[in-house]
């Protein structure tokens, strides 16, 4: 098959850390599935490739983008605007373009706020209190850098999305089963699902996917993990009073980090039917508590010692909650 008969493929990074790029390449060989049956032609972290090379192909032309990252700036959200004009299909890929994933978190705080730990912080050195400016004039004219929004968004506050492929990064066989979807769909020997629909994860929880025996619902006490002299490899980590996302996330991931002993927090975002994933998790803590006298309750809970991180690590961004006040108030 030649390149200009190839359906078009594209990738793009807003928002992120990257880890979403390098999980796409830890499919090993399955990559050269891409090459085979995709021509790329937009993966700047792969690439050489220009905006303006995105501009000038005709709408819709990308039959496949993967769009990994929230959107933090002017730029992220004009990439996001022109890779949905181009694409047929635009994938919402990885907790960041989901949920809004770690980078969301900072909807907790104000711009000047995150400005301030930036640029002034005991480990920067900025005695001209130097911050960045839209527009700075310079001899040779001006320069301009994107606008950093107040408020992070997902992929889906901002341009219609197509499918969602959640994870912190997606895991590399999930990746590889929806590349073989895609492929098949090309091929014309399969459908795509409903738009809207997750793939590459499961539809249940991280607790029927973990083997670890659970129903004692007996907690006196939360703790962190390794304040703990001894774990139960066979128990459940919640049941023994470390604060495990399982409950409230989604499957796909194959139940890894219980598995190996560490807690999940909950990077395969909301399980399926979860409207708001903090709320969701907040009773399924409550549910193995030993109490029922209010105050005790309220003295176990206090034992976690980072409720906005437990319960909206991944996905602040796309909860009911959003932002903080502050937050919205610097729009």
């Amino acid at each position: 098959m030649s390149a200009s008969a190839k359906p078009k493929f594209a990738m793009y990074w807003a928002a992120s850390c990257g880890g979403c790029e390098i999980a796409v390449l830890n499919t090993h060989e399955k990559i050269l599935d891409v090459d085979a049956n995709f021509e790329v032609v937009f993966w700047p972290v792969a690439m050489d490739a220009k905006y303006k090379d995105v501009e000038a192909m005709p709408d819709r032309s990308i039959l496949l983008t993967l769009f990994n990252g929230g959107i933090r700036t002017t730029e992220n959200a004009e990439l996001a605007h022109l890779m949905r004009q181009k694409s047929q299909i635009l994938v919402a890929f990885g907790s960041c373009a989901c949920e809004g994933c770690i980078p969301g978190l900072a909807n907790l705080s104000n711009k000047q706020a995150l400005f301030d730990t930036v640029y002034n912080s005991p480990s920067t050195t900025n005695s001209q209190e130097t911050r960045p400016q839209p527009e700075t004039a310079v001899p040779e004219g001006t320069l301009k850098i994107p606008y950093f929004y107040p408020v992070l968004k997902t992929l889906d506050q901002v341009v219609d999305v197509d499918y969602y492929i959640p994870g912190c990064p997606p895991e590399s066989h999930q990746i590889s089963a929806v590349i073989d979807l895609v492929i098949q769909v090309v091929q014309g020997k399969a459908l795509l699902p409903a738009k809207g629909a997750t793939i590459g994860a499961g539809e249940s929880t991280v607790c029927d996917e973990c083997p670890r025996q659970r129903n004692i619902k007996a907690i006196k006490k939360f703790t962190r993990i390794q304040e703990l002299k001894v774990v139960d490899p066979a128990l459940c980590l919640l049941e023994q009073g470390i604060p495990c996302n399982g409950p409230a996330t989604r499957s796909g991931c194959g139940a890894l980090c219980p598995q190996a002993g560490a807690q999940c927090i909950g990077c395969y975002g909301p399980a399926a039917g979860v409207i708001d994933y903090g709320a969701r998790l907040m009773t399924a803590f409550a549910s193995v508590i030993d109490s029922t006298d209010p105050q005790e309750i309220d003295a176990i809970l206090d034992g976690l010692v980072d409720p906005a991180g437990q319960f909206y690590r991944f996905n602040l961004a796309s909860s009911l909650l959003r932002a903080s006040r502050s937050a919205w108030k610097s729009q």
